[in-house]
């Protein structure tokens, strides 16, 4: 099965953090934003391997926000056809599965250790963003974003890898 036969969709195409205030007394390194989450939805036509990627400006070991901050996602509580299923990295077959999708990696729908198949699969998507602390100090109201798209892929096409 090919994934052009599958519609992906989430349910907010945007995510907004609102207006982001300094902290007043303590300047720490970093500010975490908190996590909010989207829903990401699969369907097919036909029973087909569950592989996904997102596609972004990587930074490190997440996507760009902005000029100096990180997004950092990860999927979780996935179910393909009603059944639960955990994520494996395809190129770090064995290693124990976490759901995050780091930059250039394909997740793979596994479930008692090997990849299944089906054709519905509903899962959240966790958004974490980290700023440093010297990104608040702006004279200017200043808008910040990151972008890119989910893509659904073949898992035995060896470019996915």
């Amino acid at each position: 099965m090919r994934a052009e036969n599958c519609r992906l969709s989430v349910s907010q195409s945007h995510v907004d953090y609102g207006v982001i205030r300094r902290p007043a007394l303590v300047d720490p390194p970093s500010v975490a934003l908190g996590t909010r989450t989207v829903q990401l939805n699969v369907t097919c036509l036909e029973a087909s391997p569950m592989a996904l990627r997102f596609i972004g400006v990587a930074d490190g070991q997440g996507f760009r926000l902005g000029r100096q901050g990180r997004f950092h996602l990860r999927l979780s509580r996935a179910q393909l056809d009603g059944r639960t299923v955990e994520w494996e990295a395809a190129q770090l077959a064995g290693e124990p599965a976490t759901g995050r999708l780091l930059p250039g990696q394909t997740l793979v729908a596994r479930a008692a250790g090997v990849s299944v198949t089906g054709q519905r699969l509903v899962a959240q998507v966790e958004i974490d963003v980290d700023l440093p602390s010297y990104a608040l100090q702006v004279p200017n109201e200043t808008r910040l974003e990151g972008q890119g798209s989910f893509e659904l892929v073949t898992p035995a096409d060896p470019r996915n890898r």
